[in-house]
């Protein structure tokens, strides 16, 4: 079955006044790839989202005009790219509603989140100590936090959810005590696209004496996110799921926090004065960017940035939730399909196991077809542990994603059953 990339997506009046899906998908240059005779039908966006014409050319810009180290040369490429690279920290600082000198650059949420562990957890976190997280939390929010645990004599203790992959306010209540130090959610599961109620938990967790990290990989790239608002005391994003480069992403964390923690790591720009008595650290946000950062990847990651706010993150989340409402009712209607994850709050994730038929099956067959998605137990095994399955095939929507190429997946699937029947 082909797709003609071109066609007119039909769209409800509200979100076709939002903007012009043609002109979006045309500022994605890999979308006009082939794959097997097929037009590319991409729905592994929560794996990693393609990047718009405009972000390619801001890292091509930069290193063919603009290219040099920053912070400590006088001379014109210097100031430029140190320009470039602290304005960039300004736009992702606006974009959360945080203050700058909140902003500490990463290689992505994973590295954020060890960032937190090995400096807060370690001075903070002690023997008998409890920290909290859910049952549906990515590989990076268990394995750092567990080994914190093995490392101090802290308590793990795991927050669980129900059969639809929601998780309840009133445990989370009970869970909270004077031993709480540190809860760490995910804001949004990648593999059941479940929406946690981080506000409610946040609020919770300060009245308990605690401090919170919220995991926005799977969320800022489909709802509006302003950290004062929701009051997190830490939150940590991937750049490569916000339609920029792969290997930056940040950590926001509250000023008096990060002021409070010690350097992360240790090296150039870090530094503010260095002898073989003493080291003098630099203040907050460079304190915890030691060594040449990466600054080609801060450039790019401003510009998908501007460019998710041209458009506007409400209006990319309605037509999204359109999306995900029609892909769910279509698969309804297909006795041998079971969606994992079925909370009554969620987002952009089709996660789903046919029967009698292996997920990496699912996915070469679709492959094929030109349908790119994502199958295994995508770094949630206790997530797979607990609806007791392998794995799952995840089809994950994005805003240049359309109604035409969720029939071509649909198909693909059906073709799939019939041929394992």
């Amino acid at each position: 079955m082909s797709f003609n990339q071109n066609s007119p997506t039909t769209v409800s009046a509200g979100a076709m006044m939002t903007f012009n899906i043609n002109k979006i998908r045309a500022d994605f240059p890999i979308l006009q790839t082939e794959v097997n005779g097929h037009p590319l039908v991409y729905l592994d966006n929560a794996a990693s989202t393609q990047k718009p014409q405009v972000v390619i050319d801001s890292i091509t810009k930069y290193y063919t005009e603009q290219n040099s180290n920053i912070h400590r040369g006088v001379h014109h490429l210097s100031e430029l790219a140190t320009k470039l690279y602290e304005n960039a920290r300004k736009t992702i600082a606006k974009f959360i509603s945080a203050d700058p000198k909140e902003i500490i650059y990463t290689r992505g949420a994973t590295e954020s989140i060890n960032l937190v562990v090995s400096t807060y957890g370690r001075k903070f976190i002690g023997e008998g100590d409890e920290i909290i997280i859910t049952e549906m939390e990515h590989h990076s929010n268990i394995v750092p936090w567990q080994m914190l645990c093995e490392e101090k004599g802290a308590k793990l203790r795991i927050l669980r959810m129900n059969d639809n992959g929601e998780i309840s306010i009133d445990n989370f209540k009970e869970m909270l005590n004077e031993k709480t130090k540190f809860v760490s959610i995910v804001h949004i599961s990648n593999s059941l696209g479940t929406i946690n109620p981080v506000k409610e938990m946040i609020d919770l967790t300060h009245e308990a004496g605690a401090v919170f990290l919220l995991d926005g990989a799977q969320s800022i790239q489909h709802v509006a996110v302003d950290v004062k608002a929701l009051d997190c005391d830490f939150f940590v994003v991937s750049g490569h799921k916000l339609y920029g480069p792969t290997g930056i992403g940040f950590l926001y964390g509250k000023k008096e926090f990060l002021e409070a923690m010690p350097p992360y790591q240790g090296g150039g720009d870090m530094i503010l004065s260095v002898n073989f008595e003493k080291t003098v650290f630099n203040e907050v946000p460079y304190k915890f960017e030691a060594g040449t950062p990466n600054i080609a990847g801060a450039v790019g990651l401003a510009e998908a940035i501007k460019y998710i706010d041209g458009i506007g993150i409400d209006k990319i989340a309605a037509y999204e939730t359109e999306l995900l409402d029609y892909a769910t009712a279509v698969v309804a209607d297909i006795p041998e399909l079971r969606i994992i994850g079925t909370a009554a709050n969620k987002t952009s994730v089709l996660s789903f196991v046919l029967s009698n038929v292996h997920p990496h099956d699912i996915g070469t067959f679709l492959n094929a077809d030109g349908v790119a998605i994502r199958t295994g137990h995508h770094c949630t095994e206790p997530v797979m542990h607990k609806f007791k399955i392998p794995a799952t095939s995840r089809a994950s929507i994005s805003f240049y994603n359309t109604k035409e190429e969720i029939d071509v997946f649909v198909a693909s699937v059906k073709k799939v059953i019939k041929m394992f029947s």
